[in-house]
């Protein structure tokens, strides 16, 4: 049976930077990742710059990757479709309805609703012309609701304790082994730094980090505490 290739992920990418670091060769990454060795070979050649300092980048390869499968907007590409999908919003459908019938009509999905709010608000901002939105049923000239606020905090964190709950003994600064920790991420996004303060003693751990990744994150902050004794290492914000 034939064997279908998958694109590196950015997982992926970011794996053979690491490997890459610590002098592992094309064949040892490739047998770790389950690829062919031309594979991990292209991709390191196609995404290093040239000179002595050029290193591979797993953000910039995933992005010129994306960038190479683009092919255009769907409507664009194909006049016909884009009438079709016009003339029906004209009527006062939605991108929704006119997706569904579609796929009705031809018996297979045709194009997508994202596809089309996705073309009309480029068209905004390409043309700067705002008479694209009366395509749309609502008529507006960006994607969601008034008034609809965005979840709070407490669903994307499990377990989490709002800053308020913890003991006053840190906020008054009298005990040792409270700490506040953060990740400064600069704005070429391509730097981040871990800082860890003890709030009494103002002792600080500092790391260059190759990501934001929680993974490293908490590997990193477990290698600073195991150093210090009970006592140094009592809460964490």
């Amino acid at each position: 049976m034939e064997r279908r290739y998958r694109q590196l992920s950015l997982d992926e990418r970011e794996t053979i930077a690491d490997l890459r670091k610590t002098g592992q060769t094309i064949r040892q990454i490739a047998a770790t990742l389950d690829r062919a060795p031309s594979t991990i070979s292209r991709e390191i050649t196609r995404n290093t710059g040239y000179g002595a300092k050029a290193v591979y980048r797993p953000s910039y390869a995933d992005d010129q990757a994306w960038a190479r499968r683009w092919s255009g907007c769907k409507l664009e590409c194909q006049p016909g479709l884009l009438a079709m999908v016009l003339e029906r919003l004209k009527a006062g459908w939605s991108p929704e309805q006119v997706s569904g019938r579609l796929a009705k009509d031809y018996r297979k999905p045709i194009i997508s609703y994202e596809t089309i709010y996705r073309f009309i608000y480029t068209q905004i901002r390409a043309t700067a012309k705002f008479s694209w939105r009366y395509y749309l049923p609502r008529a507006k000239f960006k994607r969601g609701f008034r008034g609809r606020r965005s979840s709070p905090i407490e669903h994307h964190i499990k377990h989490r304790v709002a800053l308020s709950a913890r003991p006053s003994v840190v906020d008054n600064r009298q005990q040792v082994g409270h700490w506040e920790v953060d990740l400064m991420m600069f704005g070429n996004k391509k730097a981040n730094l871990l800082v860890a303060q003890e709030r009494t003693s103002r002792f600080i751990f500092i790391a260059k980090q190759a990501d934001k990744k929680s993974h490293r994150v908490a590997a990193k902050l477990l290698g600073w505490f195991k150093l210090l004794p009970p006592s140094m290492r009592r809460t964490l914000t």
